[in-house]
């Protein structure tokens, strides 16, 4: 990394010698003649300018009082434009409980034209991870702090590697986005990180939740995929952590979205969000379906399990799939099992729930999806076999290109 060495007190002494030289002159301009006067504020007004000059140079400074500031990143794009990228940037997290709208949201946004979020990255929840098992131990702290690994210093580590790999493991844009459901559980400190950064957090039917996890055997840490009610527990416990950590944050870069409500009337909850993002409004995010797979559009991948359902239209289909599907003593006692249900507004004992009413364009997308199963399910096979198939040509290349390289002969 490129290091500048920049003064601190010695910059304070510096400014400090010029505001007493500044005062000493106005005192003596009082004492002038007034053509003297006029001379002398000439003269005052040249001084400000070299100031103004010698703002932007260092002062003389002692090697022995230094601050270490990283260089500038940017990005540059296929059309040459050039995006400046820094932790004050207002960076876009979505989050929540996996299979809780994460994926759709996230294409919503893709399909805008200032918004890259791309796949998810795994390591940003695990970085988080790994930090949180080093605070919770005043041993470990304690070591790191002897050998000058403060939490400054930790801090500013893991900013860097979470903003090089929202930055870098997609196409350039002029506003990132990073969505790894569960880097929610950490959004009092990522808002620490990057102050001006923003949170979507995805909330969905913790039951619709849970079967939509055991159905597509999604692995999740803590997660019995054979038993409900344990599921259900799970789900409770990670979605108040959540809840609680939105709200530290604060409802002014916190937002809840409830997926129920993002599918029955798009149009009218992706104007909220795009306003709540400070983001002009694009109708493309009401159409992220045409944008699959395109240039600045929508990158899909065969190992995220909501793909096959993202290249539809915005459609009911997965709203009340889980009725009929919990066991019935699970059924009874829903209430006990997970008041976060109560508590998000959702009622625990009704089978099947009332969301509301869809928009007329939604119930018009559901109805032809169902027309054509066979052919969504053709269209979900052939892309998932194409991102396969550029997958594997892509390692392919990056290995030909290795092999080529003379640093990598043995």
């Amino acid at each position: 990394m490129d290091k500048t060495w920049i003064p601190s007190s010695a910059v304070t002494r510096c400014n400090f010698r010029r505001l007493r030289f500044l005062t000493k002159v106005t005192n003596d301009v009082g004492r002038m003649t007034r053509g003297g006067r006029r001379w002398a504020l000439l003269l005052i007004a040249m001084c400000l300018c070299l100031m103004m000059f010698y703002k932007l140079q260092p002062c003389a400074y002692d090697r022995n009082t230094t601050l270490m500031m990283p260089r500038e990143n940017y990005m540059n794009a296929a059309d040459k434009k050039v995006f400046r990228y820094d932790r004050y940037m207002p960076l876009i997290f979505i989050g929540g409980v996996p299979r809780s709208g994460t994926t759709l949201m996230r294409a919503m946004l893709d399909a805008h034209p200032d918004v890259r979020c791309g796949q998810e990255t795994r390591v940003i929840p695990r970085i988080l991870q790994m930090r949180q098992h080093w605070v919770k131990s005043p041993k470990e702290v304690t070591r790191l702090e002897e050998a000058g690994v403060t939490s400054q210093v930790i801090n500013s580590a893991i900013a860097a590697f979470c903003l090089e790999v929202i930055a870098h493991h997609g196409e350039p844009a002029a506003r990132l986005c990073n969505k790894d459901p569960l880097t929610l559980k950490s959004a009092d400190y990522l808002s620490e990180l990057f102050p001006e950064a923003k949170f979507i957090f995805m909330v969905r039917d913790g039951r619709a939740t849970v079967h939509s996890i055991i159905s597509r055997k999604v692995t999740i840490t803590g997660f019995d995929l054979t038993n409900y009610r344990q599921c259900m527990k799970k789900w409770n416990d990670a979605i108040s952590i959540m809840y609680e950590k939105c709200l530290s944050v604060g409802k002014s870069r916190c937002m809840l979205v409830y997926y129920e409500q993002l599918v029955l009337h798009p149009e009218d909850w992706l104007h909220r969000i795009l306003n709540f993002l400070d983001l002009p409004w694009n109708a493309s995010v009401l159409h992220h379906e045409e944008m699959i797979n395109k240039p600045g559009g929508v990158s899909l991948s065969k190992t995220e399990r909501s793909s096959d359902q993202v290249i539809k239209p915005v459609n009911l289909e997965a709203l009340t799939k889980w009725v009929g599907q919990f066991p019935e003593d699970v059924i009874k006692e829903m209430d006990e099992i997970a008041p976060m249900l109560a508590k998000l507004g959702y009622d625990p004992n009704a089978n099947p729930p009332t969301y509301g009413y869809p928009d007329a364009v939604v119930q018009d997308n559901t109805y032809k999806i169902k027309q054509e199963s066979d052919k969504w399910k053709e269209k979900a096979e052939k892309l998932l076999l194409r991102t396969h198939v550029e997958n594997l040509e892509k390692n392919k290349k990056d290995d030909d290109e290795s092999s080529d390289n003379p640093a990598n002969a043995a």
